[in-house]
């Protein structure tokens, strides 16, 4: 079968693309299928025009008109419609079977509209976020009438193609809600890959280099989404006065500077600065370092529709790698976690379960080597983009329009 997934934007810096279409990519091709990932590369313009081979997928950046708009921004609406054009092409001279556009909003959209239009026989919509209101329409740094359109287009784009993939059980409810008929819907949620095996050496080099050796060291792997990161230094700050010996590391950052105003915040709470470590963004290859270098992960994520919707690859990458985690319990997190068997899960904005679960792990090294090795086991078990690739698969079956 010749597939085409088509994107709204490159692989960096969001990571729909690199983490969610370029690993099922992966495994369909493995699993015998002609793959093409076909992405316009405004978010990243250094691959402009660019075209390589990753694991038997070939992805194609096509090339942005000329002259490019300011880094970081779309472009004017003639820009974008050139664009839009050239995505259009690039996936027609690949003549597909199927078109598997990954969000409705956007260039994906936009490519998705002109082949539902023209009748491409098999157009499947995948949803890894909700995009209007309540959802990135309220987060993102858009326009009213971006917010408009994009709201639109989510509406639009959901109930006009073949077939729908979902990465969580809310936007399952939610494509139900907009009359997508059940048996169109495909439950497909983030999986995961075998993790990189870390190197003991490194993860106590690591804490040596912090100056934490004897000291248990929470995570906090994130981009500062989910929560408002006023709340996570005061729940960290509290769990400190508790417990003294307490260090936090964290990895990530935000997408507008959010890792400055969780910076400031702790200082003004009295968290002692050498308790404190703000990694910044950490390259893929030594994230395993970073994971076998913590005693647990802590998962805040406010209870919104957004969230709600979200399917997170970062709690996987700390499930796969065997971080035992305390995760708030909110739409998808509460699926993928088990609680007191894979992890921890507590009440969103329950701060005295908080400090109780969290020192139950810091106390009990056995539990946290039990819930660390059974989510290690569940998303290997039941999440491996191998296994989600026949989820796609079914998908690209249907034939029938539903609306």
């Amino acid at each position: 079968m010749r597939i085409a997934m088509v994107g709204s934007f490159g692989l960096r810096p969001k990571a729909t693309m690199s983490s969610r279409a370029l690993p099922l990519a992966r495994a369909l091709a493995k699993r015998g299928h002609q793959v093409n990932l076909v992405l316009p590369p405004w978010s990243n313009p250094e691959d402009s025009g660019r075209t390589w081979q990753d694991s038997g997928v070939t992805v194609v950046n096509v090339p942005l008109p000329l002259p490019l708009p300011h880094p970081g921004h779309p472009g004017t609406v003639t820009w974008q419609l050139k664009l839009a054009g050239r995505l259009v092409q690039a996936v027609a001279a690949l003549q597909p079977d199927v078109i598997h556009a990954f969000k409705p909003k956007a260039y994906a959209g936009l490519a998705a509209a002109w082949f539902y239009l023209t009748r491409f026989p098999c157009l499947v919509m995948d949803t890894d976020d909700w995009e209007g209101r309540g959802g990135w329409n309220e987060r993102g740094e858009y326009s009213p009438a971006q917010r408009l359109v994009f709201a639109w287009q989510e509406s639009w784009g959901l109930t006009h193609c073949h077939a729908v993939t979902v990465a969580s059980r809310t936007l399952q409810a939610l494509a139900e809600g907009l009359a997508v008929p059940p048996q169109h819907i495909f439950y497909l949620p983030n999986g995961t890959i075998p993790p990189s095996l870390s190197t003991q050496p490194a993860a106590s080099f690591l804490r040596s280099q912090w100056g934490w050796q004897d000291r248990p060291v929470i995570l906090l792997y994130t981009r500062f989404v989910e929560f408002q990161p006023q709340r996570a230094a005061q729940w960290f700050a509290a769990l400190q006065r508790h417990n003294p010996s307490v260090a936090f590391l964290v990895v990530g950052q935000g997408l507008a500077g959010e890792e400055a105003h969780f910076r400031q915040a702790a200082a003004r709470l009295g968290m002692a600065p050498e308790s404190l470590h703000m990694a910044g963004w950490v390259a893929s290859a030594d994230l395993p370092d970073y994971f076998a270098a913590v005693d647990l992960a802590f998962v805040p994520v406010d209870d919104t529709l957004l969230n709600r919707a979200k399917c997170s690859a970062k709690l996987l990458d700390l499930m796969a790698a065997g971080v035992p985690a305390i995760v708030e319990a909110v739409g998808q997190y509460a699926i993928y976690v088990e609680h007191g068997s894979s992890g921890l899960l507590i009440p969103s904005g329950d701060v005295a379960a908080w400090l109780q679960a969290a020192t139950a792990l810091i106390e009990h090294p056995a539990l946290r080597r039990s819930l660390g090795a059974a989510a290690q086991a569940r998303v290997t078990r039941d999440f491996t983009w191998e296994k989600l690739a026949e989820v796609a698969e079914a998908a690209y079956r249907r034939s029938d329009r539903f609306s």
